[in-house]
């Protein structure tokens, strides 16, 4: 991921890793480094952890997303996961919606549980259970399955889709995505790793 800035005159760019198994090993599936890199010469200046710039960014982006998309009223989140970018979601979407209710729902249910203590949230048996009413929903399962059934999601409820960020992975159902609004932060990378866009039909 490759950025120039001629007005800051900076040269960067980020490798990202991504090893699915390093999750029962207690690491991070995805790990990042940034290069910066002298502009006129192409000399390493530094080399840095990417993984907090990686959290922060993608999650950024949802609170973006919800700040302007998601009802101004919004007081029930719904988080599906408990990894690294669920954590950071819930932070940063904090700072866009005033919640009074935080739900969690994740594969590991030891996970939620944790993590619902760590953010104050309560844990649910189930995704339906998570998303019923809620007015918006974060995805960040990494599932290769629909977990989230529009069946489930109430009118003008705000979703921002994470997890299945591979061309052959579904969060989402194709009742959510063809009666949604569908808003993606690059129309090119989207239909090339956004396994949503790709497979709904």
């Amino acid at each position: 991921m490759p950025g120039y800035s001629r007005n800051a005159n900076s040269l960067a760019t980020k490798f990202v890793t991504f090893y699915p198994a390093n999750a029962a090993i207690g690491l991070p599936t995805h790990m990042a480094k940034i290069i910066l890199l002298d502009p006129p010469t192409g000399a390493m200046l530094a080399l840095m952890d990417g993984s907090v710039i990686t959290e922060l960014r993608t999650a950024a982006a949802s609170a973006i997303a919800t700040k302007h998309l998601a009802s101004k009223d919004a007081s029930i989140l719904a988080i599906l996961g408990s990894g690294v970018q669920a954590r950071s979601h819930v932070t940063l979407l904090r700072l866009v919606r005033d919640f009074k209710e935080i739900r969690v729902w994740s594969p590991t249910a030891g996970h939620a549980q944790t993590f619902a203590q760590d953010v104050g949230a309560v844990v649910c048996g189930s995704v339906e259970e998570a998303v019923i009413g809620a007015d918006v929903i974060v995805t960040v399962t990494m599932a290769v399955e629909p977990v989230l059934f529009g069946k489930w999601v109430k009118p003008g409820a705000h979703v921002n889709a994470v997890g299945a960020c591979r061309y052959n992975w579904r969060e989402l159902d194709d009742d959510l995505m063809q009666t949604s609004a569908v808003v993606v932060d690059s129309r090119e990378g989207a239909m090339a790793e956004s396994g949503d866009v790709i497979l709904s039909k």
